[in-house]
């Protein structure tokens, strides 16, 4: 039988103009926008450096919008209080980066945010079998994780086809998959319909004349492909 799927949009401002990022986040919400994707990174497990908690927190009171915080660092242990405190409702950890992955998303539910994991495009799948009866989003990384603007790597429609039938099989079916890194207009429709519930996209919206319309134009084209064969 056949159900109907929603897609979930998260842009992310990794790719926002932060000379007004209020007036970026007002775009999004007009857009129809169902969260706020922070990208997080380090300088250490990727080679890039952006945002901490005290960002988090100025977007924490100009928006309602849940705060998507994907933690690209080498540590995020050490980090998970001070987002949970400056106000994200995910957190996501990289399973190459979180060494104890059960304790860190025990920790992240306890600090009362919703635990993801994200893999790498070369991670394969396998190592998310343990960790998947226990966490609300699974990220697959759809460029290598570092930098915006990336084309996406193809890979990921069969991966996340894949993640659907190892979620069903954990028995979390509620749990999201989520995609991140070139996705845009041309493609979006083809990512939801592989099994991606949350479309991450920051140049493909913000590099855009009207990012507001591109973001209500995502939807259209991910509802005209939402009836989803249930087993």
């Amino acid at each position: 039988m056949s159900s109907i799927r929603n897609v979930v949009l998260s842009p992310s401002l990794l790719s926002a103009d932060f000379t007004r990022l209020a007036e970026e986040v007002k775009v999004m919400e007009e857009g129809g926008a169902d969260m706020l994707h922070i990208d997080v990174m380090d300088g250490h497990f990727v080679p890039n450096i952006t945002i901490g908690p005290l960002v988090v927190a100025s977007l924490k009171r100009i928006t309602e919008l849940p705060l998507d915080c994907h933690l690209m660092i080498s540590d995020p242990d050490s980090y998970l209080e001070a987002f949970a405190k400056a106000g994200a409702s995910i957190i996501t950890v990289h399973v190459e980066a979180a060494v104890h992955l059960y304790r860190t998303v025990q920790t992240i539910r306890d600090l009362g945010c919703k635990p993801g994991v994200t893999l790498n495009p070369a991670t394969p799948l396998s190592a998310l079998e343990e960790i998947l009866p226990f966490i609300d989003l699974v990220l697959l990384m759809s460029v290598e994780p570092g930098f915006g603007g990336q084309s996406l790597v193809p890979t990921l429609h069969r991966r996340a086809a894949t993640v659907r039938t190892m979620l069903h099989e954990a028995d979390n079916s509620g749990c999201l998959i989520e995609a991140d890194g070139g996705i845009k207009l041309d493609n979006v429709a083809q990512a939801f319909e592989s099994g991606v519930d949350v479309i991450v996209s920051g140049s493909g919206l913000f590099g855009t004349d009207d990012p507001a319309e591109t973001l209500r134009e995502m939807r259209r084209r991910c509802e005209g492909t939402n009836r989803t064969e249930v087993h």
